[in-house]
């Protein structure tokens, strides 16, 4: 097998060229070879020297990623003086793009790293709503984006968890009649409060399903209709003291109510 050498250079950090080199030595299961990353190159003085020095190595290959088109034309130009191999990463789905969508792209280098902060962000508010769920820690009202309240079997966690994928930072709060509401709730936002209720024999069926897969019997109080009415009925007295929005879960997917939670957020603060 032959050694072979790549060059990767890019106006950002070249994380892209250097994946695909490799994935591309894979198909040749070529276990001898080096791979130089040169990132945020962004100058015909940076780049020259380095295809000069590719030159040199008679089994070399350069990855290039940028997109400026100065730096490409002279990657290209310099290339060919030198008889120097290279491959191309962005500019072949660039032209196929600004044909289809009829326009010139950005050029701006980087982008993509930008489009990766909200995987970042994502997982954030993930951890977020796993550390604040079912009023754990509710000091997390404080910092949410968005508080929910409601009595056991409302939809809160899974909403949390589906809000959070849209980078909402969720803390969410049970009603109980026997525990005192934590005084963060009073204090946030009323706008960033969201109180959800759901038919009473709804949250029934629900909770004794619940209860069926803990190998609970279904006669606890937890499941009786009595006592989820008699919550319904302090949660939404709560609600009033709170003047948050209130939604009714009964009929609504994990989506919809999302949707309306979403909606109002960007109305009421244009966020997101």
């Amino acid at each position: 097998m032959k050694y072979l050498k790549i060059y990767v250079i890019s106006d950002s950090i070249g994380e892209t060229g250097e994946q695909i080199a490799k994935a591309s030595l894979r198909q040749f299961e070529l276990d001898d070879y080096e791979i130089k990353r040169y990132p945020y190159h962004n100058s015909i003085g940076m780049i020259e020297p380095i295809l000069d020095e590719a030159s040199k190595d008679e089994h070399s290959v350069v990855f290039y990623t940028t997109v400026n088109d100065i730096t490409r034309n002279f990657i290209k130009s310099r290339a060919k003086e030198l008889n120097l191999p290279l491959i191309d990463v962005m500019g072949p789905p660039m032209e196929v793009m600004e044909k289809i969508l009829g326009k010139e792209p950005l050029r701006e280098p980087g982008l993509i790293r930008r489009l990766d902060e909200n995987y970042f962000k994502k997982v954030e508010a993930i951890e977020f709503a796993v550390n604040y769920d079912d009023g754990k820690d509710p000091r997390g009202a404080k910092n949410a984006d968005i508080c929910l309240v409601g009595i056991s079997r409302t939809s809160k966690t899974p909403l949390s968890i589906y809000l959070a994928n849209k980078l909402y930072k969720v803390a969410n709060i049970p009603l109980v009649p026997e525990v005192p509401v934590p005084s963060e709730v009073y204090k946030k936002d009323k706008r960033r409060v969201i109180g959800l209720i759901a038919n009473p024999y709804k949250i029934n069926a629900i909770r004794e399903e619940r209860l069926k897969t803990l190998g609970l019997s279904s006669n606890a109080s937890y499941s009786q209709i009595d006592r989820i009415e008699e919550e319904l009925e302090y949660s939404k007295r709560i609600m009033k003291e709170l003047d948050c929005i209130v939604i009714d879960v009964t009929n609504k997917s994990i989506e919809e109510t999302a949707g309306i939670i979403i909606d109002h957020i960007k109305t009421t603060f244009e966020e997101y």
